[in-house]
């Protein structure tokens, strides 16, 4: 089974290399970003299965953040991060597309739980787009190409 790519994008640098080195061990492949303009950029390099993001980061604040890695890749399941004084932020996310929000400091097998039902609906939203494509595919041999050439524009 592979591991479930994670990205924790958080401002406070003990709390996100904590996180990503105890989800590590839980067999995640779990990595770091420091703002919101970071996410963005590693975003748009790699496919992430789930995103941890805070909700008040300076620069690019967490709903910006969100907003924007929606619309770079839409099936990616983001899991806000909020204080008590922002929980409305994180229903706000929830608004915007937001799998779910969990409040800091967050309970590590709270956080887990939710990553893995945001991971299964990531992979059940993958599954059904890879169906679709086999299915257009077996109906329509020669989109094939019009795959391919979405491809080398990427």
């Amino acid at each position: 089974m592979p591991k479930i790519k994670i990205l924790i994008v958080d401002d406070e640098e003990d709390f996100r290399d904590t996180l990503v080195t105890r989800l590590a061990k839980r067999e995640l492949d779990a990595s770091g970003a420091e703002s919101g303009e970071k996410a963005l950029e590693l975003v748009r390099k790699f496919n992430y299965d789930v995103i941890i993001l805070d909700v008040r980061m300076p620069g690019i604040d967490g709903i910006e953040t969100l907003r924007q890695i929606k619309s770079i890749k839409p099936l990616v399941e983001v899991i806000m991060l909020t204080g008590h004084a922002t929980l409305e932020s994180g229903i706000d996310g929830m608004k915007l597309g937001a799998f779910d929000y969990i409040l800091k400091p967050a309970d590590l097998d709270s956080l887990m739980e939710k990553i893995n039902l945001a991971y299964e609906k990531k992979t059940f939203h993958d599954d059904k787009i890879y169906q679709a494509t086999i299915r257009d595919l077996k109906a329509h041999p020669t989109h094939v190409f019009d795959i391919i050439e979405k491809e080398k524009k990427k």
